[in-house]
């Protein structure tokens, strides 16, 4: 991969520093969506020489909702719980632990007690691996 975003999400309610949520890596980026995201989140994304892009402390939304929309703006990340929409399809999604996809479809219910969704992931070794 060549350039590269990290986006590092903790928790901040869990422990004495809080609980890690996600640490994933991804093509830069100003909109991941996240699945099943805690109800309050520290947010840092840094670039592949591990300078700051951008932060959000604290960030909460009171929608409920099985995916939020962090998106960065001068410097800043904002959270949005979403039910995701067709802009979406093709935006990059980081599932807890870190596992970062792209959607490709998405499919809800007119009163959210159902979805459907598909995800596609990929990678490619830095150096070929031994088999």
């Amino acid at each position: 991969m060549g350039d590269s975003y990290v986006w590092d999400v903790r928790n901040p309610d869990g422990g004495a520093m809080g609980l890690e949520f996600a640490r994933g890596r991804s093509a830069p980026a100003d909109v991941m969506l996240v699945h099943a995201l805690p109800e309050r989140v520290n947010v840092e994304v840094r670039n592949q020489a591990g300078e700051l892009v951008a932060k959000g402390r604290n960030l909460s939304h009171d929608e409920v909702a099985p995916m939020a929309r962090l998106t960065i703006a001068e410097g800043k990340v904002a959270r949005e719980n979403v039910w995701p929409e067709e802009v979406d399809v093709g935006k990059p999604v980081l599932l807890p632990g870190g596992e970062v996809g792209i959607l490709k479809a998405w499919w809800n219910d007119d009163v959210g007690q159902e979805w459907r969704w598909s995800v596609e992931f990929a990678n490619r070794a830095r150096k070929p691996l031994k088999r």
